[in-house]
């Protein structure tokens, strides 16, 4: 993924997220998507990963191609691939990024 909007047209055409609800493929493109997260962030620490988000974000935001439920489908699509913690941090991100 290098920005939000690649992200939301990798997935345009597959139809809505209660549709795919209990398909294998969805299940198989959070993994995808998972893979070409952790391959694009090999090597960078936290802080340079929210810095990447929140710069995308910033500018798709003031561009107005990113929404709440954009964000709302990220956080859906990774929160499960996360402990506890870090989930609580992506809640965090997400919202911060929902006031910009």
């Amino acid at each position: 993924m290098k920005d939000f909007n690649s992200y939301q047209s990798e997935n345009a055409g597959r139809g809505t997220q209660s549709e795919n609800a209990g398909k294998s493929g969805q299940e198989e493109d959070v993994s995808a998507l998972a893979d070409r997260l952790t391959k694009a962030f090999a090597g960078k620490g936290e802080g340079d990963i929210l810095r990447a988000i929140y710069d995308e974000a910033e500018r798709s935001r003031k561009a107005g191609t990113l929404s709440d439920a954009d964000l709302d489908n990220f956080y859906a699509a990774l929160s499960p691939m996360l402990d506890g913690i870090k989930r609580k941090k992506l809640a965090f991100v997400v919202n911060r990024l929902k006031k910009m």
